[in-house]
C-alpha cells in the first residue's frame, strides 16, 4: 500500500499554513513574491517511491512519469534521479528531457530477459512536422495514437519499434475533459481497428513491440482494473513481438477531505497476473509499464499568493488575490476542487482566526476568473480564517498540471517557480517580466 499521508504534515485544523516543507510561507513570499508555485522535493520522492519501491514480484519494470503535469527541469533532474522514466508529448518536452538528463535511447537488454525501457518516449496522436523531426533526430521511442503516423514515422525511421496507444472504447475521468477513452475521445487507436493496424505497420516496416492504454485522470480501482482485462485482449491480437504494455496513468490523488490514494499493492498485482498470461502466451519476458503524472507531483505543489482586497458582493464575501486562472487553470476548466488555508501577512495576527464563507477570486477582467467554481462555472463558496488585504492564501495540491498550464492571458507575467529540498529554498524557474511579454513582437 501507498504512504497516504498528506504531504508536508497536513493543513492545519484550523485553516492557517504557516510553513512549506520546513520554510516560511511569509519568507518565501518576502524572497521571491507572488504569484508563486512551490513544490516539496521530498514530496515527489516519497511518491516516485511508492511505485518503484521494489515488492518482490508484484512490481512496476517501469515508472514513466507523463512530464504534462509538471515540466520543470528541477523536476525531472529530481524523478530521474529517482529511477523513473520519462513521457514527452510534443518537441519541447523532448527538448526538456534531454535538458534534464535523459538519454534518447535505451540501453541493452538486460541479463533479466526484460527489453530495455526507453529513457524518452514521444506520445501524441499526430507528429507536428517539427516533433517528427525531433524523434527522427534522435531516434526516440515513439507511443501512435493515430494510424496515419505509422507512415509518417517509417519514413524517416525506416524499420523502427513501435507502441500503439489503443483507444479500449470506454474512459473515466474527474470531468468530461479529462475522459480519453471512448467515442468521445480524440485519443488513441479505436480497438477494433487493430487488424488493421497491424497490417499497416507490417505494410510500413515497422516492428509494433508496445501497447499502451491510458482511460483518464482521476480514475478508481475499479476503472484502473478493466483496463487490464481490454489490454490483454488486444495483446493477444497483436502477438508475439509485444514485449512491453504499459498500463497508462490516472492514478486518483486525494484532493477533498476524505479522498483516498489507490491501492497500489491491489493494483500492481493485478497487472503481474495479466502480465504472467501474456508472458506464458508468448514464450517469453514482458515489462510493465504505469505512467503516472498528477501522482507523482500534485500533493507537493502550492501556489501561494496575496489576498489584495475583501469585499461583499450583496450577500456574498470575495477574497481577491495577485493569482487567477492564467496562474492556475483547472477550476475553470474542470470545477477543479484545491484545498485553500490562509497564511497570516506582515504585521497580520497569527493567532487562530473566526470562520467565514468567502468565494475566492482573481484579478482577471473575466467573471470566471474564480478559485472556488464547480463545473459548470458556478460561483461556491469556501470556509476560510477571516482574511484581511496582505495575507497569504495558499491553494494546495497544485503541483500537477498548474504551471504548465499557465498563461499570459491579461498580458499577466508567468509566475516564479521554487523547490524546497532539506529546509532550503530553490528558485528553479525566474518570475516572467513585462518585457518578456512583447520580446519578439514588432510594430
Amino acid at each position: 500500500m501507498t504512504d497516504t499521508s498528506t504531504p508536508s504534515g497536513g493543513a492545519p485544523h484550523d485553516g492557517l499554513r504557516h510553513a512549506i516543507a520546513g520554510v516560511s510561507v511569509a519568507d518565501l513570499a518576502a524572497r521571491h513574491g507572488t504569484p508563486l508555485y512551490v513544490y516539496d522535493a521530498e514530496c515527489i520522492r516519497r511518491r516516485c517511491r511508492d511505485l518503484t519501491r521494489p515488492r518482490g514480484d508484484d512490481a512496476w519494470d517501469t515508472v514513466r512519469f507523463a512530464q504534462k503535469a509538471c515540466s520543470n527541469l528541477a523536476v525531472l533532474d529530481l524523478v530521474r534521479r529517482e529511477g523513473v522514466m520519462v513521457d514527452a508529448v510534443s518537441t519541447g518536452e523532448i527538448r526538456r528531457a534531454l535538458a534534464a538528463g535523459y538519454a534518447p535511447h535505451a540501453g541493452r537488454r538486460g541479463g533479466d530477459g526484460l527489453p530495455p525501457a526507453h529513457p524518452i518516449v514521444y506520445t501524441a496522436d499526430i507528429f507536428d512536422r517539427p516533433s517528427l523531426d525531433e524523434v527522427a533526430r534522435h531516434g526516440i521511442h515513439v507511443n501512435c495514437g493515430s494510424a496515419d503516423m505509422l507512415e509518417q514515422l517509417a519514413e524517416r525511421m525506416p524499420g523502427a519499434e513501435v507502441t500503439l496507444r489503443v483507444n479500449p472504447g470506454f474512459g473515466h475521468g474527474h470531468s468530461q475533459k479529462t475522459n480519453t477513452g471512448g467515442e468521445g475521445s480524440k485519443h488513441g487507436i479505436w480497438h477494433e481497428s487493430i487488424p488493421d493496424v497491424m497490417r499497416r505497420a507490417e505494410a510500413a516496416g515497422l516492428m509494433v513491440t508496445g501497447l499502451h492504454m491510458h482511460i483518464g485522470s482521476g480514475t478508481d480501482l475499479a476503472h484502473l482494473a478493466e483496463v487490464a482485462g481490454t489490454l490483454e485482449r488486444v495483446a493477444r491480437d497483436i502477438g508475439r513481438s509485444l514485449d512491453t504494455v504499459s498500463a497508462g496513468g490516472g492514478l486518483p490523488v486525494p484532493y477533498r477531505p476524505g479522498e483516498v490514494h489507490a491501492d497500489l499493492g491491489g493494483y500492481v498485482a493485478l497487472w503481474n497476473a495479466t502480465r504472467r498470461r501474456l508472458e506464458e502466451a508468448f514464450g517469453h519476458r514482458i515489462r510493465l509499464e504505469i505512467e503516472p503524472g498528477r501522482y507523482l507531483t500534485a500533493e507537493s505543489g502550492y501556489l501561494v499568493t496575496e489576498v489584495r482586497a475583501v469585499k461583499m458582493q450583496g450577500s456574498r464575501k470575495y477574497l481577491l488575490v495577485d493569482a487567477g486562472f492564467n496562474t492556475l487553470a483547472r477550476p475553470v476548466m474542470y470545477g477543479a476542487y484545491h484545498p485553500m488555508t490562509l497564511c497570516p501577512g506582515p504585521g497580520s495576527p497569527s493567532a487562530a482566526r473566526s470562520r467565514e464563507e468567502v468565494a475566492v477570486g482573481g484579478p482577471l477582467c473575466e467573471s470566471g476568473d474564480i478559485f472556488t467554481q464547480t463545473d459548470g462555472g458556478f460561483v461556491a463558496t469556501r470556509d476560510l480564517p477571516s482574511a484581511r488585504v496582505g495575507d497569504l492564501l495558499v491553494i494546495e495540491i497544485a503541483g500537477a498540471y498548474g504551471f504548465v498550464m499557465a498563461s499570459n492571458y491579461n498580458s499577466k507575467p508567468l509566475p516564479a517557480e521554487v523547490l524546497v529540498d532539506g529546509g532550503r529554498d530553490r528558485l528553479v524557474r525566474a518570475r516572467q517580466t513585462p518585457e518578456d511579454l512583447f520580446r519578439g513582437e514588432t510594430v
